[in-house]
């Protein structure tokens, strides 16, 4: 195309009139805006709702939200809404999923360290178990599991003592014998069951209620809050409140996910975890005792004679060391965890 002096013109008017377009800063970019950076999606997946579990999330997607200036969005499922305990679970190992957040135990398949926390008769009560969870060993220690297998662990808080629903009442040790009870995916709470003579039955939470209501198993070791914020006393009235043994919520992070994230994400996602902890452990004594309550008026919380309490105690000590003991690593990990509850007494 053969240029004229006309269009010369026209041309160099044109370039005068972009240059400046070009020239200005990106408005995402001025005074130091970060909203035109990348934005991460974090999603977080649990097993139960309007709990703990769930709180936490709340709070810990709100934290990181302000913190990295909308750099992370976080998204929130709770009740199974990405799948069952142990898909979440692979989810986060792949990075298909950025978090999961639940009871340790079931990530045992993970790395067998994880179930330390579910050995009865070493956590007395909720203040106890704070000092516990919040002691800085405890936390190390837990945090260093399953680094090799694409988990990278950020929190660790308290849960609640265990309580036993069941289709009967179990108000004597001798009611346990016989009966096929659900419990963590953990060795732990399966030889406790098999010391008190009901059959163990490893199954994720989303499957319990309907097995209970079905009768295919005769009850379940689980958390007062999960069987009211659940509405258990749909499929029965009866909670034995054992207190054994307590449980702890940890949350888990896609180490997938979190090394390809800037550095100053990562910072955030680590301190902002232990921040929403923090909070949680007072949030969930209060509301653990609301539940109780609750618990109350649908159905009756029953005691072991106080003796029997005691005997079931004296039954259950060792069960740690029982479990542990064919497996150095293992036993190693569990002494460490063993002299924090005592120093924490």
């Amino acid at each position: 195309m053969r240029v004229t002096p006309r269009r010369m013109g026209a041309l160099a008017v044109a370039g005068a009139l972009l240059m400046p377009l070009i020239a200005a800063p990106h408005p995402a970019r001025a005074a130091g805006d970060k909203t035109g950076d990348k934005t991460y999606v974090m999603k977080l997946g649990l097993a139960t709702i309007n709990d703990s579990q769930h709180e936490w999330c709340k709070r810990f997607v709100a934290m990181v939200e302000k913190d990295s200036g909308g750099r992370i969005k976080g998204q929130i499922y709770p009740a199974s809404q990405l799948g069952s305990i142990p898909r979440e679970i692979e989810g986060v190992q792949f990075g298909e999923i950025q978090g999961y957040v639940g009871p340790p135990e079931f990530l045992s398949g993970v790395d067998p360290r994880f179930e330390i926390t579910s050995a009865p008769g070493l956590i007395t009560d909720i203040p106890h178990a704070v000092r516990v969870a919040t002691d800085p060993q405890v936390q190390k220690l837990m945090f260093s599991f399953g680094a090799d297998k694409g988990i990278h662990s950020v929190a660790i808080f308290i849960a609640q003592p265990s309580a036993v629903i069941a289709r009967d009442p179990i108000r004597h040790l001798a009611d346990f014998k016989g009966k096929k009870l659900r419990v963590l995916a953990a060795a732990m709470e399966q030889e406790m069951m098999n010391r008190l003579g009901a059959t163990p039955v490893a199954m994720t939470l989303a499957d319990v209620l309907p097995a209970i209501q079905q009768g295919a198993i005769d009850g379940a070791l689980a958390a007062m809050t999960v069987y009211t914020t659940m509405h258990y006393w749909d499929a029965s009235k009866y909670v034995t409140e054992t207190g054994q043994p307590f449980i702890f919520t940890m949350a888990f992070l896609s180490k997938k996910w979190f090394d390809a994230l800037p550095k100053d994400l990562q910072t955030i996602l680590d301190a902002d975890a232990g921040k929403a902890a923090a909070e949680m452990n007072p949030w969930e004594e209060a509301f653990y005792a609301k539940q109780r309550e609750i618990w109350r008026q649908h159905g009756e919380l029953i005691s072991l004679p106080a003796a029997e309490q005691g005997k079931m105690m004296k039954l259950l000590s060792g069960v740690g060391d029982e479990v542990t003991k064919g497996d150095p690593q293992l036993h190693q990990a569990y002494d460490v965890f063993v002299d924090a509850v005592k120093r924490t007494k």
